[in-house]
């Protein structure tokens, strides 16, 4: 890769994947303290028709004069510079200049180390230009991307690395040699071209019927024209173009609805729409009770049999009556092997690690919060967001309720335990349910700490998170329900973002306490598979797909209905919905890679995730690269982030 002039950066380029939050780690003939800048990684089509690889500088993106306005809902404290596509910078020309650009046509070789987390590039075998480090996943999604646009192959020395194959003299030849075939004269190919253009039902069975007609073509070049033959019969000629006339005026009676249409100037190309198999039907079993939990315990305490527990808890849940034991193991703060005395010495540990952090806050001086102001405004922010949290619930309610003060007590202190995270709004939501169940602060604590694991990259400073899971969502719903895909894309709400509150707290605000409780322990099972909880969106539109469609909801009222299902949503039929998405895609004979890959399958195109530790090469700079399957978005317009700001606000 190499840097490109203010010039030679075209506003005319268009983006057809980009993925932020990435690092420039080394780049030759870059100086130093341009390296472990953060950006965006592109691959863009020019306005020649060519495609490139470009990175650019986060401070380059512009941000719109509608942003200064407080549209954020995730409004963390920290040292961290948050970034909005669209800020422009003081020195645009200079933060242009240090754009990165590689046409993917003099791509030879890219390499991925470092468990999938760094990517470099090369134009030159032996030479690494450039290395990227993706802060927010693997390099997994990037990958089958850009091989997507180029054919690759993987080196017999290194199975890291992926050469890019050239297209080979007999390749060539026998692209020219279709190119150049031409059985018919002039009129007829218009004649053939014309039944291309004018198929609009039944292609499969039009098109085979024309190859089985044309196939059987005899041509007479002695008589000066084309003629037409069938089998011995050498009496009966017709003119070719009457044949294929013939064609055209059969009845062709199959829906629309199974072939797609692509135009341009000169053709038309009409292909069949892949369908999806049936979805079938899965219904819910009952709760893991205490009396299958018990039988699943050796006599020492230990649980023998992780796997079948998750698998029962997947299918029904937990009793009630053994939840507060079960939470504890679901969310790694009891390892499932320890036995009894051993969870009681963990426990007494545990708790003494609590208080000693609790103390930390606790004893802080006036003096000393005056001098501290990020802990000042991170403990602003904890007041202010626990005295508006459930109150309607009468665990939560009323004035001096010991409760709330338990539940900033514990906020506080994983304030102290993640200092590098804080606070951020949402994070109560998140605890309330677990203090409601736990009543006691300490074990709270921990539970929290193994949900916050889980869901951590939700609450970025620069939203990489949340935006990458919005993404994901658009291609798994684009893959499930086409028709709803194509209806919020043309409401500018194919980005998904008035799902931004379900995402951000897990459906808390959608269910019932009692209900988001089922919800989250069959979501902690890791089952069936990862972004389990994208299906339950998935689920969710697809039930109010006929409303969405027949109303023609725009994006305002797509926000404001999918709001107001709030607790109307039931929780046992979505999770059986879920479930059958997620077989009936699977099953898809169509099932791309990048399907695979949210759903944790191991993708066909690309290699499993490895761990490498080599030495870093790179141009005199060690690196370090991970795709950024974290913040990818089709779109990097200054509208596009407004309306994702405005999602934000109006959504939460």
């Amino acid at each position: 890769m190499s840097s490109s002039s203010v010039e030679e950066i075209t506003d005319q380029s268009n983006d057809l994947f980009t993925q932020d939050g990435v690092l420039l780690k080394a780049c030759s003939g870059r100086p130093v303290n341009e390296l472990n800048s953060i950006g965006m990684l592109c691959i863009v089509q020019n306005s020649d028709g060519t495609k490139s690889i470009e990175w650019r500088p986060s401070d380059i993106i512009t941000v719109c004069a509608v942003q200064e306005q407080d549209w954020a809902l995730v409004n963390a404290i920290g040292r961290r510079q948050r970034t909005f596509s669209g800020n422009l910078t003081a020195d645009y020309a200079t933060a242009r200049a240090r754009i990165i650009r590689m046409p993917l046509n003099e791509l030879k070789i890219f390499r991925v180390t470092n468990r999938n987390q760094q990517m470099s590039f090369s134009n030159k075998v032996g030479v690494w230009q450039s290395t990227f480090f993706f802060q927010h996943g693997n390099a997994e999604v990037f990958i089958a991307y850009l091989k997507s646009h180029v054919k690759t192959a993987k080196s017999s020395r290194d199975r890291n690395t992926y050469l890019v194959v050239e297209p080979t003299d007999e390749t060539r030849a026998l692209n020219r040699s279709f190119t150049e075939l031409d059985i018919f004269q002039e009129n007829t190919t218009d004649v053939v071209w014309n039944i291309v253009s004018n198929l609009k039902e039944r292609p499969y069975e039009t098109t085979m019927e024309a190859f089985s007609k044309l196939s059987s073509i005899g041509l007479d070049y002695n008589s000066g024209s084309q003629l037409l033959y069938y089998g011995n019969e050498a009496s009966s000629k017709r003119d070719v173009s009457e044949e294929v006339a013939d064609l055209l005026t059969k009845s062709m009676v199959a829906a629309e609805e199974a072939h797609s249409v692509t135009k341009s100037d000169e053709y038309e190309v009409i292909s069949m729409k892949p369908t999806l198999p049936p979805r079938p039907s899965i219904p819910r079993s009952t709760p893991l009770s205490q009396e299958k939990w018990e039988g699943l315990q050796d006599t020492l305490g230990r649980v023998t049999e992780m796997d079948g527990v998750k698998q029962l808890i997947f299918r029904g849940g937990v009793a009630h009556s053994i939840r507060k034991q079960v939470w504890k193991y679901l969310l790694d703060y009891y390892p499932w092997h320890m036995t009894h005395a051993e969870l009681k010495a963990l426990q007494k540990k545990r708790t003494d690690e609590y208080y000693c952090m609790k103390l930390q806050w606790r004893s802080m001086t006036e003096g000393q919060e005056s001098r501290f102001t990020e802990y000042r405004d991170r403990k602003s922010l904890v007041e202010k967001d626990v005295n508006r949290t459930d109150r309607t619930h009468p665990f939560f309610a009323g004035d001096n309720n010991p409760n709330l003060e338990t539940l900033q007590d514990i906020l506080m202190t994983y304030v102290m335990y993640n200092f590098d995270l804080g606070y951020v709004q949402g994070m109560s939501d998140i605890l309330a349910p677990l203090l409601l169940l736990m009543g006691n602060e300490v074990d709270t604590f921990w539970c929290f700490v193994g949900f916050m694991e889980r869901i951590a990259s939700n609450f970025d400073m620069d939203q990489a998170g949340m935006k990458h899971q919005l993404l994901q969502l658009q291609q798994l719903v684009m893959f499930a329900s086409p028709e709803l895909a194509q209806h919020l894309a043309l409401k500018d709400s194919g980005n998904m973002y008035f799902c931004f509150r379900w995402l951000l707290v897990w459906f808390k605000r959608e269910f019932s306490l009692i209900d988001i409780m089922r919800l989250w322990e069959v979501l902690w099972t890791g089952l069936p598979c990862a972004n389990f909880h994208l299906l339950i969106c998935v689920a969710i539109l697809e039930a109010e797909k006929e409303v969405l469609i027949s109303g023609d909801y725009g994006f305002t009222e797509i926000l404001k209905h999918v709001n107001e299902l709030s607790m109307r949503i039931e929780v046992n039929k979505v999770l059986s919905s879920a479930e059958g998405i997620y077989h009936q895609i699977i099953s898809a004979p169509h099932l791309t890679d990048q399907i695979r890959i949210i759903l944790g399958l191991t993708p066909l195109g690309t290699s499993a995730p490895t761990e490498d530790d080599d030495a870093p090469e790179a141009t005199g700079t060690n690196c370090k690269d991970n795709d950024a399957a974290a913040n990818v978005s089709t779109s990097g317009t200054d509208m596009e982030e407004v309306m994702y700001q405005i999602g934000l606000d109006m959504n939460f």
